[in-house]
């Protein structure tokens, strides 16, 4: 394929695409070695910088894919439909983040760490695919472990589990922790 034709075809690949897709992926579809696909790649996502471009080529979950430009928004929001039941929950959100930064983990795990049952919220996520299992416990109990799926790193918009956020970003001050700390033991 001359570059013309091959950035055309991964263009069409990536437009279907449902899932991002790998640059080994894209070379085994394509019949490319890899480094002409990399290079066509870059080739396409400088192409889309521009202001009048809509979509722009990212590298999300390990792969690329297309998406629309967030300066566009608020347009797509009154074209699709806006429905409140995908949204999450604060406890599914709470559950999510616990299995995105615990992960292997197991349903009672989570339980502990939230104080309340969550087999529910669980299932929930699971079905929306968010999380997933993905093994079993060693020893007698051999409870179901759970993961973050790459559908999750996808909508969270990261390439990877290290791009979370570290959780100190979002700890209290050591300061007010003590006070808080301090406060809860005077009244019990």
């Amino acid at each position: 394929m001359t570059n013309s034709p091959l950035r055309g075809a991964i263009e069409a690949l990536l437009f279907v695409a449902t899932d991002p897709v790998s640059i080994d992926d894209l070379s085994t579809y394509l019949e490319v070695p890899k480094d002409e696909i990399e290079v066509e790649l870059e080739a396409i996502s400088a192409s889309l910088k521009g202001d009048e471009r809509g979509v722009e080529l990212l590298k999300i979950a390990g792969g690329y894919r297309l998406y629309s430009k967030a300066q566009y928004e608020p347009y797509l929001r009154r074209f699709a439909e806006d429905s409140s039941s995908s949204k999450l929950s604060g406890a599914a959100l709470e559950t999510l983040a616990i299995v995105a930064y615990q992960q292997p983990i197991s349903r009672s795990r989570v339980a502990t760490i939230r104080g309340v049952n969550s087999d529910a919220v669980m299932r929930l996520l699971s079905v929306k695919g968010y999380i997933a299992p993905l093994g079993k416990e060693r020893g007698p109990n051999s409870a179901q472990l759970f993961g973050t799926t790459r559908y999750f790193l996808e909508v969270m918009g990261l390439n990877s589990l290290e791009n979370l956020p570290r959780l100190i970003e979002f700890a209290p001050p050591i300061e007010m922790a003590e006070a808080l700390e301090n406060t809860l033991r005077d009244e019990a």
